[in-house]
């Protein structure tokens, strides 16, 4: 499935997001991708973030680091924001978001995920992600209002969610 939307941020850059489904990154150049998030799933429900930075709930996940896998990238995220172990993942898709002022581009990965705390939630060390929330699939455009394409990947996520095995 392709998806197209645009976002205006709040420092009025216009950028287009192109969303398509995926069952592997390994078409991607490395080099352009810049965030991984996952749709964790713990106990049947879907795991998100308190960001106090835009002050909303969202998904887990973040920013590649030098050296880093996509996988590696997802793994220690997770870790971080929630205090859980990934222990199966797959992938949902890709969003190329699109700078309008330049036509510069990065790409943000998704993945469906199996998780399972470490222990209680213990604070995002960079301290954007304040509480995370257990919230049940059907409830969740409750807790994420961000248009066609978020509402499509949570849904594919739920559907690719019986084929996660540890």
């Amino acid at each position: 499935m392709q998806l197209t939307n645009t976002w205006k941020a709040y420092s009025g850059v216009e950028y287009i997001f192109e969303y398509s489904d995926a069952d592997s990154f390994e078409h991607l150049e490395p080099q352009f991708v810049r965030q991984v998030y996952g749709v964790c799933f713990c106990d049947g429900k879907i795991v998100l973030g308190w960001s106090c930075g835009r002050k909303e709930w969202c998904l887990i996940g973040g920013t590649i680091e030098a050296g880093e896998t996509f996988e590696q990238t997802l793994k220690r995220e997770i870790k971080e924001e929630s205090n859980m172990e990934i222990l199966a993942y797959t992938p949902i898709g890709c969003q190329k978001m699109i700078d309008t002022r330049d036509q510069s581009f990065v790409y943000q990965l998704r993945y469906a995920c199996l998780a399972k705390p470490f222990g209680p939630f213990q604070g995002d060390p960079l301290g954007d992600i304040v509480k995370i929330e257990l919230v049940d699939p059907a409830l969740i455009k409750d807790y994420l209002k961000w248009g066609t394409i978020h509402d499509h990947i949570v849904e594919r996520a739920i559907e690719l969610f019986p084929t996660l095995r540890t």
